[in-house]
């Protein structure tokens, strides 16, 4: 079984952030700029919340405020749902699932060390049944 630690050592280790006070349309560049989906929200070192392009829909484009003005702690989910290095893949599948959520922040001694989106916890299944497929053929072939 694959652990969260495993996933995060093939995975860069750049971790995108914004701060709580930065406009939003910063935040939805850098997005962009990055091709992630969602952006840890820091206060210094510490997890204050997350911010995403959902997030942005439904509470800056939907209630038609200005992206410009209006800074990233209006908007983010300050209730962050977090795993650590030594979480299993199905666990984060299941929380992923049962919260809607698309992407986990990895904590570790209270330390943001990595962040896996539902893209890396779905690459994982698919690789270890893809792995489990190919041994039961070499098995069955004898």
């Amino acid at each position: 079984m694959r652990l969260v630690k495993h996933l995060l050592e093939g995975k860069a280790a750049a971790i995108h952030s914004t701060g709580p006070d930065q406009p939003v349309l910063d935040a939805i560049r850098m997005m962009a700029d990055k091709y992630v989906g969602a952006l840890l929200v820091m206060d210094g070192d510490q997890l204050v919340g997350i911010v995403s392009e959902r997030d942005y829909a439904r509470k800056v484009i939907l209630k038609g405020r200005s992206s410009a003005d209006t800074p990233v702690r209006e908007i983010m989910t300050a209730a962050v749902l977090t795993v650590g290095p030594g979480d299993s893949v199905n666990h984060c599948m299941k929380l992923v699932t049962e919260k809607r959520v698309r992407h986990l922040p990895v904590m570790d001694g209270g330390k943001v060390v990595g962040v896996l989106s539902i893209g890396d916890l779905v690459k994982a299944v698919i690789d270890d049944q893809a792995e489990q497929l190919e041994h039961l053929q070499r098995y069955i072939a004898g």
